[in-house]
């Protein structure tokens, strides 16, 4: 209970410290109640930018208006008054901020900023010029402090304490505002706006509340202004002013919620101290509001938290999910559970389409899902099954056709209307909010669904029934042990996981699942399988997988789709014996590859060696005594279960995530510690997981940028021509925009770029993660060809597939080394298999 009063009890004491501090340092206790006025529309204006994420070079304008508003009420109506002018000037600002915020808000991002900008000069500019009104560059005077309530304000004291008790009144209220519902939904809303919506979350609606809440509370601070100064002027309507809010929040720190008041704490000082020496002190405080933007983002709560860091006791955590805790033969919570007419029509689509410009991704698209069936959608890279899922869920409206949910259409409805509908679904890149715990994330869905969403003052963490429907989703996904763990530091298997526990939060009564297996361990796949199976018994599945064995395995129904449009639609076992569909996708099948016989090209002479590395993220040792060797011509496979420290391992090697010691070095030359840069230029080509292309550039022009800088003579070097011969299939897709590409395409694309320049040692992150079988062979041949090209280190959960490939192994549990050797015993011997990879 103390620490989540903590911020009120420390507002409370530097409201009563603040007044005999400033005279201590011989300034006025009019310079304390600038600090607390200032203090609060910084606050105001912190709901905004640090919370909500959006950046406002408006809030000056609703402290004008507070301003004026207030005196004019003051000077013309009620003379000898102070509460009425300033409910008056509340009121004024809410009905304003509410019809402008609701034309704004549907810009985002710099658009949302320029607006504010244009309405702040738009604003400075009637207050100097309209005389009648505000009395232009003369301003209004005349505004005398009332005794409300029948306390004298007349002195400076004696309206300082006037003045805290409000400050601190908003102040608590405030903060009662952001660990509301609606708090952590702005927080959300900063994360990942579009997987709020997704989640149910009328994001516009949240956004507007937040809006008016900041601009209102900045129009008090303006009224307190008023009656502080007595008089009104058209300086704090101008731009500058509140760009000057704006470096108060970032100077003290827009992730604390006392930070803001901390940065208007200084800038009080600064201007006071500063100003009796240069009429140019706000040149320098520019320049300090640089520098902190360079060197301490998190401001001086950052500051302050470096200062007192070497003097708490030192904690090294390991990494995220290794306290995690699996219990198997958990049931799907009560309150998920459907009670709909068995296998009844529930969803069906007629006649989708859509076309992106030129390119048609889906025409003419129609099937049907029924209640507590696993229906899987399947089919080629590029065949528009994610296109099918984005058209269905609301992230885009279709150019033609129905898709009925139940007895309601829901074509063209935006994602939080048909999340409210009951349709939910996961993502094909994981879509999560990135600075949450595990916890917040799935709490953020159960609350969506929650009476109180809406409650700005019940604290969202104290939610009884929200926080039990979570402990139930935490321990049926198997994540328990993990809740505290920020969400972008789990591996990308502990990621897919959570984004399908997101997907059922809002107890839907229709699941979509676009490749939930992608990037997981094979025992993961295995356990993730079964908790799917058991969700499509209570509530439908529509299901997009390329791991095509267990699809066949799991689902009711499959609808197979190739170039936008239905190929074959019935049971498993219909689909699976359709020659159409051996032809276009299936290819040689996994179990034909892992049985080739392939040759390596191994030399004795060392290309990479690692010995004793330690990798860090933050406090979270993640590698742990790690030493590896790759020679040349050699393919070595790096394999171990979700978090065991794979990824890591290369953003190592790459140098994303620099060793804390050990030793690194290629071909001799030490690389550890080195820029990302300068070891891609040392001959290193890195495809990340998730492909990393450059988003609006075609392929060529990706192929141009990752040669541009790594002609450096260090590997075999690699024109344009020379790595099409590997990948025939992107020669007539040069010229198209690489993100209009299939999956499997945009991942020859990736690796293509890596490749181009000068290159030895390639580094592959799941090359086959998300792929059907039939572009998995074509990526399989390439990289068996290219064995004799460069070495290549390489990363993926398709065992059959890269045991086969690799000359040696690497296996990691924990951040260690368990297991080192030849590939091929492996590949040949299951038991050995699972006795070494427990897979």
């Amino acid at each position: 209970m103390l620490s989540r009063s903590l911020n009120i009890v420390i507002a409370l004491a530097a409201l009563v410290v603040l007044p005999f501090f400033m005279e201590a340092i011989g300034l006025t206790v009019d310079s304390a109640i600038d600090v607390i006025v200032l203090a609060t529309a910084a606050l105001a204006l912190n709901l905004l930018f640090g919370y909500t994420g959006l950046i406002s070079f408006g809030n000056g304008l609703w402290f004008g208006i507070g301003v004026y508003a207030a005196a004019l009420a003051h000077l013309h109506w009620f003379p000898d008054q102070m509460l009425l002018p300033a409910l008056i000037s509340i009121a004024t600002v809410a009905i304003m901020a509410t019809v402008l915020g609701f034309l704004i808000l549907r810009r985002k991002g710099v658009y949302f900023s320029l607006l504010t900008l244009a309405l702040t000069a738009l604003g400075y500019a009637i207050a100097f010029r309209w005389t009648e009104v505000t009395g232009g560059e003369n301003g209004l005077g005349g505004i005398t402090r009332p005794a409300p309530f029948g306390l004298s304000t007349v002195n400076s004291d004696s309206y300082y304490v006037l003045a805290a008790i409000v400050v601190f009144a908003v102040f608590f209220g405030l903060q009662r505002f952001v660990r509301s519902p609606i708090g952590t939904v702005l927080v959300a809303i900063r994360e990942n706006e579009e997987r709020a919506r997704f989640l149910g979350y009328a994001t516009p609606s949240y956004k507007l509340i937040c809006f008016v809440v900041s601009a209102t509370v900045t129009a008090l601070a303006g009224v307190l202004f008023l009656f502080h100064h007595r008089f009104a002027s058209a300086d704090p309507v101008s731009p500058a002013f509140s760009g000057e809010l704006l470096a108060m929040v970032l100077i003290g720190g827009s992730r604390s919620f006392l930070g803001p008041a901390l940065g208007a704490l200084f800038y009080v000082l600064f201007r006071e101290f500063l100003s009796q020496w240069t009429g140019d002190w706000l040149f320098y405080f520019g320049l300090l509001f640089v520098g902190f933007i360079m060197f301490s983002p998190s401001g001086l709560v950052g500051v302050a938290g470096r200062i007192i860091d070497p003097f708490l006791p030192k904690r090294t955590g390991a990494a995220a999910m290794a306290n995690r805790s699996i219990a198997e033969g958990e049931p799907l919570p009560a309150f998920l559970r459907r009670k709909d007419a068995d296998r009844e029509p529930l969803l069906r689509v007629a006649g989708l389409a859509k076309n992106f410009g030129s390119v048609q991704a889906v025409r003419d698209a129609s099937f049907i899902v029924r209640n507590r069936t696993l229906h899987a959608l399947i089919g080629p890279n590029g065949a528009g099954k994610t296109s099918a899922f984005n058209l269905i869920s609301g992230m885009f409206a279709p150019s033609r056709g129905k898709v009925t949910l139940g007895d309601e259409s829901i074509a063209g409805l935006p994602p939080e209307a048909v999340c409210r509908r009951g349709l939910a679904r996961s993502f094909q890149i994981t879509n999560l909010f990135p600075t949450l715990s595990v916890e917040e994330n799935l709490r953020l869905g159960v609350q969506a669904t929650h009476a109180s969403r809406f409650n700005p003052w019940i604290g969202a963490k104290g939610i009884t029934a929200i926080n039990q429907e979570t402990a139930e989703i935490i321990r049926f996904l198997g994540v328990r042990g993990m809740e505290t763990a920020e969400a972008g530091a789990l591996s990308y298997g502990g990621q897919r996981v959570l984004d399908m526990g997101l997907a059922i939060t809002s107890k839907p009564r229709m699941l979509l699942l676009d490749e939930p297996l992608a990037g997981l361990a094979a025992a993961e796949r295995e356990r993730i399988g079964r908790l799917i199976r058991q969700i499509a018994d209570d509530i439908p599945v529509l299901l997009v997988e390329h791991d095509i064995d267990r699809v066949f395995d799991l689902a009711d129904a499959v609808t197979v789709m190739n170039g936008g449009e239905v190929l074959v639609d019935g049971s498993a076992e219909e689909v699976r014996t359709d020659k159409r569909v051996q032809d276009i996708y299936i290819g040689s099948g996994v179990a034909a590859l892992a049985a080739r016989e392939l040759v390596s090209a191994a030399r004795p002479e060392l290309l990479l060696g690692l010995k004793g590395i330690d990798t860090f993220y933050g406090k979270s040792q993640i590698l742990s005594d790690v030493s590896l060797d790759v020679h040349h011509g050699e393919i070595v496979a790096l394999l171990g279960r979700n978090g065991a420290g794979k990824t890591t391992l290369l953003k190592t090697l790459i140098g994303i995530a620099p060793p804390a010691t050990g030793e690194a070095t290629l071909a001799g030359e030490n690389i550890a510690g080195l820029a990302s840069a300068e070891i891609a230029r040392r001959g290193v080509g890195y495809v990340p997981q998730g492909r990393g292309l450059f988003s609006g550039m075609s392929v060529r022009q990706n192929l141009e940028l990752g040669r541009l800088r790594r002609l450096t003579g260090n590997g075999r070097h690699w024109t344009e021509e020379r790595v099409l011969e590997f990948f025939p299939r992107l020669r007539e897709r040069l010229d198209i925009d690489a993100d209009r590409l299939s999956g499997g395409e945009q991942q020859m694309v990736a690796v293509a770029r890596a490749l181009v320049g000068d290159t030895r040692l390639l580094l592959l992150d799941e090359p086959f993660e998300g792929l059907s079988p039939a572009i998995t062979e074509e990526l399989f041949d390439a990289f068996d060809k290219l064995r004799s090209e460069v070495s290549i280190l390489i990363v993926d959960h398709h065992l059959d597939l890269v045991l086969n490939l690799a000359d040696r192994v690497t296996v990691l549990e924990r951040g260690r080394v368990v297991h080192e050797g030849p590939a091929r015993p492996l590949a040949r011997d299951l038991d050995l298999r699972r006795e070494v990879l427990w897979l």
